[in-house]
């Protein structure tokens, strides 16, 4: 059993905090830095007290935070959401045990890597909904699955297939509060009009999915 304390994670948490920053000057230094950080999440996750690890993934779209528990994949937010109120969200209603451990996310990096590659067309990685508030928003992500690749639903089909015609506004909310983005595609839901509608990571980052995803 580790040792690792409430001091030991409160250090780490300084440290990914400083090196997410660049304010560790010396190649050297941040390398020591980094190994330590590495360390201590790993004896944090065998003591039991990570209970969400995440890290920042540079992409096309902007940063992406990455973050997970031991279910799986929780939160992937964009850089204008605020990777900072994200994680204080994260804190509050799933777990204040939050570390940067960019290790326990290299599987979702990597898929997320391809996909912009256009190497891969969907995730395989597992899944944790606990931030999709209520059975209809949930029932609405899963339905977006169903949307393949290269594909658009309209709002209104989400909403039939969800087995609510009438809760068109219903599905847009559930979209713009998908705690999943890119792995649960809201991108792919369109207004009826054809055009791109709202998107949390901004219009600009929805075209650029829509538009990765119909080049051949």
């Amino acid at each position: 059993m580790s040792d690792t304390s409430s001091d030991d994670v409160a250090l780490l948490a300084t440290l990914g905090a400083a090196l997410d920053r660049g304010e560790v000057p010396a190649d050297d230094s941040r390398a020591a830095l980094a190994r330590l950080r590495d360390r201590l999440a790993a004896d944090a996750a065998s003591s039991g007290v990570l209970d969400v690890a995440y890290r920042t993934l540079d992409t096309p779209v902007g940063a992406l935070l990455l973050a997970a528990t031991a279910a799986g994949v929780v939160r992937i937010a964009f850089d204008v959401e605020g990777h900072d109120a994200v994680l204080d969200r994260i804190a509050r209603t799933v777990s204040p045990r939050v570390l940067h451990a960019p290790g326990r996310l290299d599987r979702l990096a990597s898929e997320i890597d391809e996909y912009f590659a256009g190497e891969r067309r969907a995730f395989d990685v597992p899944l944790d909904l606990t931030m999709a508030a209520g059975p209809f928003r949930r029932e609405v992500l899963t339905r977006l699955g169903d949307i393949g690749y290269g594909r658009t639903a309209s709002y209104a089909q989400v909403a039939v297939a969800a087995g609510s015609p009438r809760a068109v506004r219903a599905v847009g909310t559930a979209c713009a509060k998908n705690p999943l983005p890119l792995v649960v595609p809201c991108h792919r839901v369109v207004r009826s009009d054809g055009a791109p509608g709202s998107y949390a990571g901004g219009p600009a980052a929805k075209r650029l999915l829509l538009a990765l995803e119909q080049s051949p």
